[in-house]
């Protein structure tokens, strides 16, 4: 894997998110640095798709700041938010393509909506990203012709269409058979290290995790907020938090070791 730079390209600071009185979670800080692949992890209902929708601008957060290249996208007119997401690729579990329409007309729509390239020059991104994702020939076929792992790929394809700077990923494997999942990893992998993108990633598949990522941040829904962060080998194996232990080794943590970490 690629080692990043150490340089921070999305700072998060305190941030808190509700849903009425609802605390999802709260005091939330860590930087994602340039060239770095960071895993987002927890159990289910802790706020993982929450904060990666925050971070790319979609969702207001209760409180805090999202800072990229030292601005903060929170506090962003219209127009500074725009020349973000122009910066930023997105690919949620659905893939979310638009099914009438064949894949270079998805893979498009990034580039006529924010660029002024000609028809030719678009032709040729088309073809190129497809070609990263090892789908060249497919301009022309709908998503209902494709696999689930196509359909990832294809997903993939769109969001590089700007050459983002960072890649956000809402579980990339959610549906896939373990091998296809395996090919995504080896994709994500790829592209990390040629192209040095860096990457925010939400899953709870462990082989991915421990694969692909340089560094973890992992959610707890009982905290409400971030209980673990490092490599995902130093989480494994020198955590003495239960519930990270349980994460990483799959086993359910002892009773009394839950009892002292969560309270009574």
């Amino acid at each position: 894997m690629q080692s990043p730079d150490n340089k921070p390209i999305l700072v998060v600071e305190n941030l808190a998110a509700r849903f009425g009185s609802n605390i999802v979670f709260e005091g939330v800080s860590f930087q994602v640095n340039k060239g770095e692949i960071l895993v987002v992890v927890g159990e289910s209902g802790c706020g993982k798709s929450t904060l990666l929708k925050i971070m790319i601008g979609l969702q207001k957060p209760f409180a805090g700041r999202v800072m990229f290249r030292g601005r903060d996208i929170i506090s962003a007119t219209e127009e500074e938010l725009n020349e973000y997401r122009q910066n930023i690729g997105v690919l949620f579990q659905s893939s979310a393509l638009f099914s009438s329409m064949r894949l270079s007309d998805n893979i498009a729509l990034p580039l006529q909506e924010y660029t002024n390239l000609d028809s030719a020059t678009i032709d040729m991104i088309i073809k190129m990203k497809l070609g990263m994702v090892n789908l060249a020939g497919y301009e022309n076929h709908f998503p209902s012709e494709l696999s689930g792992g196509m359909k990832k790929r294809a997903g993939i394809a769109r969001a590089m269409a700007l050459d983002p700077i960072v890649l956000f990923f809402d579980e990339l494997s959610a549906g896939l058979d373990p091998v296809t999942a395996v090919e995504l990893d080896d994709l994500i992998i790829k592209t990390n290290e040629a192209l040095g993108t860096t990457m925010v990633i939400v899953t709870h598949e462990l082989e991915s995790i421990c694969k692909i990522a340089h560094r973890v941040v992992m959610l707890d829904k009982t905290a409400k907020g971030i209980i673990a962060e490092g490599s995902p080998l130093d989480l494994k194996e020198k955590s003495t938090d239960p519930r990270v232990r349980s994460f990483f080794l799959r086993q359910l943590p002892e009773v009394d070791s839950l009892s002292t970490s969560y309270g009574k």
